[in-house]
């Protein structure tokens, strides 16, 4: 399963560190952050539980910017 969040980056090389970051939490498959369009496409693990792994993602994404925000 595949789905889109609005998330909120101040740069370019920030949205590269989140996607790095989201694409190594552990139910995730893969993950893309565009600072243009200010959105996070994240492929989730078969049978992996889309709101417990976004929270662990948000976590990820709070250890590169601490006021980044994902709406899901």
């Amino acid at each position: 399963m595949t789905k889109t969040y609005k998330i909120e980056v101040d740069c370019a090389n920030c949205a590269e560190k989140m996607q790095e970051a989201a694409s190594k939490t552990e139910g995730v498959l893969a993950a893309t952050v565009s600072f243009m369009t200010q959105k996070m496409k994240v492929e989730f693990a078969e049978g992996a539980d889309e709101k417990s792994v976004m929270k662990q993602v948000l976590k990820a994404c709070r250890k590169v910017e601490p006021d980044c925000e994902i709406t899901f």
